[in-house]
Parts: structure tokens; C-alpha cells; sequence
């Protein structure tokens, strides 16, 4: 929504009011879909980023790359994971 979206109501009915309030919402949701599917999905997270992103512990996201449920990509002793690959990863996870 919008900041400079305002909305009054003046002898509006329920309905009315209930359907503005679920466009709004509706909105909102889009926005975030559209921010979670942004181009920058190929971005690399650090270890922390990854954890933060996924709001794991960093042992869980040992295991998780030791048994393949997630692709790390290293350059020296640093590990870095892509975002989309995680979003993948999850959806995977649903099934």
C-alpha cells in the first residue's frame, strides 16, 4: 500500500468495509511475494545470512550440507549458500 493512500469511510456498509480491508491485505501479500522472488534470489548468503535466513542453528545447517539437503559453495574456508538454491530447497522439503 501506498504511504500517500488514504482511505475514508463516511456511511460505508460492512461489506464494503470488510472488501477494502481485504484489498489492502491482498496487497500487501503481493508485495512480499514479489520481494521473495526478486532477481537478487542468486545472491550468496554467508553462513550466518543462511542461518538468519532460515532462522536454523548453525549445526542444523552443518548437517543439512553434509547430507546434500543443501549446496554450499566455498572459496577457501568460507561457505556460501545461494539464495534460490535455499528457496528450492524448501519447497522441496513440502512435498
Amino acid at each position: 500500500m501506498s504511504k500517500n493512500k488514504f482511505i475514508q469511510f463516511i456511511q460505508v456498509n460492512p461489506d464494503d468495509y470488510q472488501n477494502a480491508i481485504i484489498d489492502s491485505v491482498k496487497e500487501v501479500f503481493e508485495n512480499f511475494k514479489e520481494t521473495i522472488n526478486s532477481d537478487n534470489s542468486d545472491k550468496l548468503l554467508t553462513r550466518e545470512e543462511t542461518c538468519n535466513f532460515l532462522k536454523i542453528d548453525s549445526s542444523t545447517l552443518w548437517h543439512w550440507t553434509n547430507k546434500g539437503k543443501v549446496i554450499a559453495y566455498g572459496i577457501g574456508n568460507r561457505r556460501y549458500y545461494k539464495k534460490s538454491e535455499l528457496l528450492e530447497s524448501l519447497k522441496q522439503l513440502k512435498k
